[in-house]
């Protein structure tokens, strides 16, 4: 058996939050394999079901962010799981809008969510990040994180992300994680993300930009995409979103 756990915030007013892209991750791997509805309990929302013949939980805890180790802690407690049995999907404001990093272990980043998660299980989980960008300010993170993603994030990155994310789902429980950051990026198509080539590594004539602050600086918006009202993008979006602006 293996347990998904998507992070976020109890809601509707927090329900398309950067924040909750762990919740609506594990929703679109539910709607994608067929996953009966989630009921209350252990603090959360679960919902049992299997991915390419194994048994998998899906957990949404309900204890708001900071508090999501309870929840995870009491699952795992109850059906007898380690670490390795536990993969954990949640925001990362330190990659670009779309990118993802999966990998076992770790430090929890400034991460209210896993910081609560770490001393509960341990901390040799898999960590599936999805970057959700910087706002470019230290002060400015809370707002970011706590707002609503716009319809141009939905379209550019948002979506294709969350259906690759279901429909490679299979990856995450076998732990195959290179595999899975492949066939995460190939959907994405680097919309909305950065290259990770450094640019003074690019090109080895370029001069090496002067070091900057660790705190990255803000940039202005690119023009908008234009949202489509009909048509099966438009029928994603409703599903993931609803009809909110």
């Amino acid at each position: 058996m293996h347990l998904i756990v998507g992070l976020g915030n109890p809601g509707d007013k927090y329900r398309n939050n950067r924040h909750n892209i762990g919740f609506l991750a594990v929703d679109a791997i539910a709607r994608r394999h067929g996953f009966p509805a989630f009921r209350e309990k252990y603090q959360g929302l679960i919902s049992e079901g299997t991915i390419d013949g194994e048994r998998v939980l899906l957990l949404k805890p309900q204890t708001f962010m900071n508090s999501s180790g309870d929840s995870v802690q009491k699952v795992a407690a109850f059906y007898k799981l380690g670490p390795a049995d536990i993969s954990v999907l949640y925001d990362e404001i330190d990659l670009a809008p779309g990118k993802t990093r999966v990998k076992v272990g770790g430090s929890a980043g400034g991460h209210n969510g896993i910081r609560s998660i770490d001393p509960q299980i341990g901390t040799n989980y898999r960590r599936v990040r999805l970057g959700v960008g910087h706002p470019g300010h230290k002060d400015l993170v809370m707002p970011h994180v706590l707002g609503d993603f716009s319809k141009a994030e939905q379209q550019a990155w948002l979506v294709p992300l969350l259906d690759a994310i279901a429909a490679n789902a299979a990856l995450i429980v076998k732990g195959d994680d290179n595999g899975l950051m492949n066939k995460l990026a190939i959907a994405v198509q680097g919309d909305g993300a950065e290259r990770t080539q450094r640019p003074d590594t690019a090109d080895p004539t370029r001069k090496k930009a002067p070091a900057q602050s660790h705190i990255r600086q803000a940039r202005p918006a690119g023009p908008q995409a234009k949202v489509p009202d009909t048509g099966p993008m438009a029928d994603m979006l409703k599903k993931l979103f609803g009809k909110k602006d």
